[in-house]
């Protein structure tokens, strides 16, 4: 300590004009703690911020404990002249209340994203089928196509979509043998004739592939017409196998709206456009000629049927009729060749025992397709054919 430093003592030990006792005084009133008094006195004199640094250190630290006990959840007493705080309080608040929505906003996105992604891959798959070829590279097996529901146009069951499935199978090198397996009542002898022919072009272009057809529930009229051109037909003992005919049905309205006073006005460009109308009287002349042409498609069932089976068919004036038999039945007429299922040809007459569908199945975007560009034509194809009444093999 310098002496401009040193505080000035009077001679009688009493205060001076600063306020400081002599040493004596300190001496006579302290004893031996007179030389720690100066000292502290000198430190003050020597550092004057010593108690505010001190002081902020304190109120860092207590600040410090609020927080933690805030975030903790606890409830910290505030302290003696360190204020309530309150808009750190609800700045916090806000901010945890911010985070908070954030991270519920990111969750709900990411839940957002995969189902997102979860229903293009059920499009993804539904729109692309991956079981059109998968017998090609699976070794020795029995290829097998269905024909399910009405021979239509447009349809599962249409010459379009069962020929290209039977081109598959005949075309694999693997597959010991073809099985079509039929379940349908019918339906459009055009389509049905298509399948005929295109059957016969594989069989003479694969010669050593037999081509057997299993029936299940049904396999009449167009099914029948389909499945003559196998090799062999096996059916189970209660299927229904038959109904080798052509019908043309429709309704005549003319009593009923007599009785209702609603007069039918027809004009046509020609004599026979209006013919089987439905709300006009029936003419013999347009009848007969109906007749005579189902006579006619029903002689073409009868020749595909007989050129298919040819002398397993028993002789029975009822065979072409359009009666149906059971499945057992139908193996004592000569309709089908014996009892079973698609895994028995497939086990004990081709001896591949796996079994490969190659049925082209119609994937979404081209049913949709189909269904939105055809519906209008369809429509008024069949308003146009109304008066007919042609419904086909059935």
């Amino acid at each position: 300590m310098t002496e401009q430093q040193k505080p000035p003592f009077g001679e009688s030990g009493q205060p001076d004009e600063h306020g400081v006792a002599s040493p004596t005084a300190a001496s006579e009133g302290a004893g031996g703690s007179g030389e720690a008094e100066r000292l502290e006195t000198a430190h003050k004199a020597d550092y004057p911020l010593d108690r505010e640094l001190r002081a902020a250190d304190d109120a860092a630290r207590r600040e410090a404990g609020e927080r933690k006990a805030r975030l903790d959840g606890s409830k910290a007493s505030t302290p003696v002249g360190g204020g309530a705080g309150w808009e750190r309080d609800v700045l916090e608040r806000v901010l945890m209340a911010t985070l908070r929505e954030q991270r519920a906003a990111r969750r709900w996105r990411i839940f957002f994203r995969f189902a997102v992604l979860g229903i293009l891959l059920v499009v993804f798959f539904a729109v692309f089928d991956f079981k059109g070829d998968s017998g090609i590279g699976s070794g020795r097996h029995t290829a097998m196509v269905s024909l399910d529901g009405e021979i239509a146009a447009g349809t599962p069951a249409s010459a379009e979509s069962i020929n290209a499935s039977l081109q598959a199978a005949f075309a694999d090198s693997n597959a010991a043998g073809v099985i079509l397996k039929i379940n349908s009542p019918g339906g459009s002898p055009v389509q049905a004739g298509i399948i005929n022919d295109e059957i016969h072009r594989l069989r003479t272009l694969y010669p050593s592939k037999p081509f057997y057809v299993v029936v299940e529930e049904i396999c009449a009229s167009g099914g029948y017409y389909v499945a003559a051109a196998a090799d062999k037909i096996y059916v189970d003992k209660a299927s229904i196998v038959g109904s080798i005919g052509v019908l043309m049905d429709g309704f005549g309205f003319t009593g009923l709206m007599d009785k209702l006073g609603v007069e039918r006005r027809l004009y046509t460009s020609g004599s026979n456009k209006g013919m089987l109308d439905p709300f006009s009287p029936q003419v013999p002349r347009q009848k007969a000629y109906a007749e005579t042409m189902l006579k006619e498609i029903h002689q073409q069932f009868i020749d595909v049927v007989k050129e298919g089976r040819g002398d397993r068919l028993k002789s029975d004036p009822e065979l072409f009729s359009g009666l149906f038999w059971s499945g057992e039945r139908s193996v004592e007429l000569g309709l089908a060749d014996g009892l079973g299922s698609a895994d028995y040809v497939a086990r004990d007459l081709f001896k591949a025992e796996d079994i490969v569908d190659y049925t082209v199945k119609e994937n979404i975007a081209e049913r949709v397709a189909k269904r939105f560009g055809a519906a209008m034509g369809t429509a008024a194809m069949k308003t146009m054919l109304w008066s007919t009444g042609v419904q086909g093999m059935r």
